[in-house]
């Protein structure tokens, strides 16, 4: 009777037995992702002095004409995005497909400074530190072409990894980057008050997961992880770019397919 169960237990029928034939197939995915930036800074940019003209927002309580200003610290922050796209999956062998995903990826970065405000008064010197935070909201059109090489079904189970490269554009790389001030005229005028950066990108991904074969569907879990190849930083010679000499696109998501 034993035996009997085990033999059982590993002829489990088979969902969807000739999904993986098929020539072609679409489905969508829904993802929870995490972006950040992977930060190179200039050598020793603590120490690099930074003057009036460098801070951009005139109307800020922490801006004085006279001072000089130090970037002592820089944090990045991610915080929790979502994904949305199309799957259009070509099968290249037994256990090779070939996937492209067209997505809209949405999610926000942000930077904290730690800044160190250095001003002659008169006969006596002041200082003081304070932070600022800047935000980076993006959205990504992406057109990720990646490889999938699957496991051999187990029952209604598969593993699989992937790996690729994705082409992104991003569609709100300029916004919040730009406020109005009124200058030492009492003028208004526009000026750029935040890191900028470039549209377009190209990122280098891989990942892994499992597909589940249900009676009418495959749905699949994933993580993966994607590392931007080109530097994005667009520098505008300001206080919050001068202390960066490169700036990467990094991004960790977890996927949910219905195919």
């Amino acid at each position: 009777m034993a035996f009997m169960s085990q033999v059982t237990a590993q002829n489990k029928p088979l969902n969807l037995k000739d999904y993986d034939n098929e020539h072609y197939h679409f489905g969508f995915i829904l993802a929870l992702n995490e972006m950040s930036y992977g930060i190179n800074y200039i050598d020793n940019y603590p120490m690099l002095p930074h003057q009036p003209s460098e801070y951009p927002n005139t109307a800020d309580i922490n801006y004085n004409e006279h001072a000089t200003y130090y970037v002592r610290g820089i944090d990045a922050f991610h915080q929790p995005g979502f994904t949305v796209g199309v799957v259009g999956n070509l099968r290249l062998g037994r256990y090779f497909d070939l996937r492209l995903i067209p997505s809209l990826n949405f999610g926000t970065r942000t930077i904290e400074y730690h800044i160190y405000k250095y001003m002659p008064d008169g006969s006596s010197v002041t200082s003081s530190d304070f932070t600022q935070e800047k935000s980076l909201l993006s959205t990504f059109v992406e057109f990720p072409l990646q490889v999938k090489y699957k496991s051999k079904r187990l029952n209604n189970i598969a593993a699989y990894v992937i790996a690729g490269g994705n082409f992104k554009i991003d569609l709100a790389s300029q916004k919040k980057a730009k406020i109005d001030v009124t200058n030492a005229q009492g003028q208004q005028e526009t000026v750029i008050d935040n890191i900028k950066v470039r549209k377009s990108d190209i990122a280098l991904e891989i990942g892994a997961g499992f597909d589940f074969y249900n009676s009418y569907f495959k749905f699949g879990i994933e993580v993966k992880m994607g590392f931007g190849l080109l530097n994005v930083l667009d520098k505008q010679g300001i206080l919050y770019d001068s202390s960066i000499e490169s700036l990467h696109n990094r991004i960790f998501q977890l996927s949910f397919t219905f195919e």
